[in-house]
Formats: C-alpha cells, sequence, structure tokens
C-alpha cells in the first residue's frame, strides 16, 4: 500500500518528503527504487519534521491507533488505510482527537472512488431507484487459499477480526455510503476453515508460496475467520445479506453489490468496473458503460478520462487524494460526503465489534450507535 499512496501522489504532483521502512535496509531499498531523497530514522522523527504536514499510515492494523494518535498529537493531518485501528475505544478517541485539533483525518475506503460507484449514488440519493429494499453482495478473494499462504494480517496482534476487518468493512462502507443507510443489527456466521497455518522461516512472495517447502515452515494457530456469511437490516428496515472470503479459489478480487429498490436495481463489480447493471421490471435491463457524456453532473468529476478508456483501482486512489489536498491547499473542508473519515472508520469498528459478538453468541446483535 505505501507503493501505491507514493505512485497516486507523483501523479498529482505531490511532494514526498520521506519515508520510514519496515526496517533499515526494507526503507533504503524502497528509497533506492522510487528515488527518494530522504527516510527517517523512525516515526518519531518523521511527525517532528516540520516540513510533513499530511502522513500517510500504510503498516499493519495493530499499528494504526498509535501512530496516527501520535500525527494528529503533532498536528498533522492523517491517511490511514483500513481498519482504522482494532477495537472501538481506540478509533473513538481518533476521531475525538481529530476534532479537538481541527485536523483532516480520514481512512481509505477508495472504492467509494470508482466513478460508476458515484454514479450509482447519485441515482440512490435522487430517488431514481425508489425505496431501497434488499443489498447483497460479497467480497472474495483466494490469495490465503493454501495453508502455507502466509502474511501479517494471519497473525492475532494485528487483530481478533480478519476477513471482515480487511475486506468487509470495505463492503459495509460501500453500501451505507450509497444508499445513505446505516447496518442497525447483524447476524453472523464465521468460519477458520484453515485452523494451522505454516509461516515462512524466510520473506517470500505470497504467490509463490504452494513451492515452500514444509522444513522451512513452522506451524501457526490461526485465531480469526477465513469466511464469513453475514444478515444484515438497514435503519429503513431493508435487509441485506454478505459472503467474505479469502479462500475462495479463483476469485481474485471479487468485490460486488447489487442494491433492490421499488423503482428499479442497481448492481456493479469491481472486476468489471467501467460498467453499472441497471434492471427493470417493465423494461428491457441496460448496462450502462463509464462515460462522463453519460453519468449524471455530480458524478462526473469522479470520471478522469473520456469514454472507452478504462479506469481502475490505481486511479481510484487519485480521485481519493485529490478530495483531500485539494481542500487542504485552498484552506477549506474536505467534503465528508464524498471522503471518508475517521468517523467513518469508527463506524466500521463498531460493525465488526457486532459481527463478532453475533458469531460468539449465535444470535442478532444490534450495531452501536
Amino acid at each position: 500500500m505505501g507503493r501505491t499512496h507514493l505512485q497516486t501522489l507523483r501523479r498529482l504532483g505531490i511532494e514526498v518528503t520521506g519515508i520510514v521502512g519496515i526496517s533499515a535496509e526494507e526503507g533504503q531499498k524502497f528509497t533506492r527504487d522510487f528515488h527518494l531523497d530522504y527516510i527517517y530514522r523512525d516515526f518519531d522523527e518523521l511527525i517532528a519534521d516540520k516540513q510533513v504536514n499530511v502522513v500517510h499510515i500504510c503498516t499493519p492494523n495493530n499499528l494504526h491507533y498509535p501512530m496516527a494518535k501520535a500525527a494528529l498529537k503533532a498536528g498533522k493531518h492523517v491517511i490511514c488505510e483500513k481498519p482504522l485501528a482494532t477495537n472501538s475505544q481506540e478509533t473513538r478517541e481518533l476521531v475525538d482527537l481529530a476534532e479537538a485539533k481541527g485536523l483532516t483525518a480520514v481512512v481509505n475506503y477508495n472504492l467509494r472512488l470508482y466513478p460508476l460507484c458515484q454514479e450509482a449514488r447519485t441515482r440512490l440519493q435522487s430517488g431514481e431507484v425508489g425505496e431501497v429494499y434488499l443489498v447483497h453482495g460479497g467480497y472474495l478473494q483466494d490469495w490465503l487459499f493454501l495453508p502455507t499462504d502466509w502474511n501479517w494480517r494471519l497473525d492475532a496482534e494485528a487483530g481478533s477480526s480478519r476477513v471482515v476487518a480487511d475486506i468487509g468493512t470495505h463492503w459495509l462502507d460501500m453500501i451505507t455510503w450509497l444508499t445513505g443507510h446505516k447496518v442497525v443489527e447483524v447476524m453472523a456466521d464465521m468460519a477458520t476453515v484453515i485452523p494451522t497455518r505454516y509461516k515462512p522461516l524466510r520473506e517470500v512472495e505470497t504467490f509463490s508460496s504452494k513451492l515452500i517447502k514444509a522444513e522451512d515452515t513452522q506451524p501457526v494457530k490461526i485465531q480469526t475467520e477465513d469466511c464469513a456469511v453475514l444478515l444484515l437490516r438497514l435503519d429503513n428496515g431493508a435487509r441485506g445479506a454478505v459472503t467474505l472470503s479469502q479462500v475462495s479459489a479463483g476469485r481474485k478480487n471479487y468485490f460486488w453489490w447489487e442494491i433492490s429498490g421499488s423503482k428499479t436495481s442497481l448492481r456493479w463489480e469491481q472486476e468489471d468496473p467501467n460498467t453499472l447493471w441497471i434492471g427493470h421490471r417493465d423494461r428491457p435491463n441496460e448496462v450502462l458503460m463509464k462515460d462522463p457524456a453519460l453519468m449524471h453532473p455530480q458524478a462526473r468529476p469522479a470520471a478522469g478520462y473520456p469514454g472507452g478508456h478504462t479506469e481502475g483501482y490505481p486511479d481510484t486512489f487519485v480521485q481519493m487524494f485529490k478530495g483531500v489536498y485539494e481542500p487542504l491547499a485552498a484552506g477549506s473542508s474536505i467534503d465528508t460526503n464524498l471522503i471518508p473519515t475517521f468517523a467513518d472508520g469508527h463506524s466500521g469498528m463498531l460493525f465488526c465489534e457486532a459481527i463478532l459478538r453475533s458469531a460468539r453468541d449465535q444470535s442478532w446483535v444490534k450495531v452501536e450507535k
């Protein structure tokens, strides 16, 4: 994610003062690969630098809270990867601190910024879809499909939830942002289908993990979920269902949602992001191709290129960071109807905690306000 953030900032012409690496060696390699001028010795040195006014936090989940807190206390604006922290006490504290300091504090739910998701929200908010009856979808991946697949997210210290916190919060943020309705109650069923994984004794890329020999690993008991199935109730009475998985073979990044309303339905898939399906009862269905000329005026700014020019994942970061840095440069506030804030990150953590309680108690659980 650090690479993605850096490349995006360079596309926007924003000066990157320097980075903090996982280690001195990793940081030195990063600065060489990306031709950066400076590597900070540690995070304290970074936030003490008066040249720095925005800090991007692209670290493991358990480091988000202490780093975001320290950066805010030092007077820095913050863009943090999700989830914002590992529990709602921490996220609430960060929300309050950012507000008290008057600083911009953003969680990187960048998937909002796909052009056709902007178009879908405009249609939903304008009433074209009608009353929302049903929301459903999923987020399926396969990068942790093998027992030898390993990533820091599998460590217990990264948080008590993995699939829900890592990708489920993206789905929740999208649905609540699109519809304007909050999830108020959940029923969750979660499973750890690979209870023991084999952590490599040396660093290895995930895609080559099938080549790892057993003698080069150590067994680790897994305490977080590989998949989850959730039922939802929204504040307007709508129902929802979502399937989340990091062990679904062949599904690389299958994020999709469908919303059924009283007038029409909408469906979008991230692996085909430049089309929006529009369903009708009384006439043929439609497929809208991404084209600013065909989009509502409110959604057009999210399309960076003309019709027929594909836009994808990296472009969502451009739109996201533009929505932060342009207001900062102008001395104005970000558009919180567009850019997700720490308050949205706090809502996501309350959602995660309700899901964990529901899975433990095997019952419907209300999401705290």
